[in-house]
């Protein structure tokens, strides 16, 4: 079991960027492969960004690719997203989560795969 805890939203501008910290404690953090998801209102939750448990293998959405980068401290038990050129459509509410995988070099991009998530932290982006 782990538990998620998701930091950084808040309300920026057009252009500007912010960086979301996800929080893990319980299990060992380096044996889960993480995800960003974000979910607009009426909008399916999507993937925005995966990264394997080693953090050497990554994944994104194609309409965050160039913009945002993930990435993961084990030893700090923490995965990052570091969101710039921010644009009023990645307004949402961004979750991260977690999932076993076998292979260390693993990522996960289906949301259905995963089984633990945080409670989401709202992005806001003023145009």
């Amino acid at each position: 079991q782990v538990q998620l805890v998701e930091s950084g939203g808040g309300l920026v501008q057009a252009g500007d960027s912010l960086r979301l910290s996800c929080a893990a404690s319980g299990r060992s953090f380096s044996s889960y492969a993480m995800g960003w998801f974000r979910q607009a209102p009426g909008k399916e939750r999507e993937l925005v960004a995966a990264i394997s448990r080693s953090g050497t293998s990554t994944s994104y959405g194609d309409s965050v690719k160039g913009r945002f980068t993930v990435s993961r401290d084990n030893a700090k038990n923490t995965v990052y997203l570091q969101m710039n050129s921010l644009k009023p459509e990645d307004t949402a509410v961004y979750y991260c989560a977690a999932a076993v995988t076998l292979f260390g070099t693993d990522y996960v991009t289906t949301k259905n795969s995963y089984p633990y998530w945080g409670q989401g932290t709202q992005v806001t982006v003023s145009s």
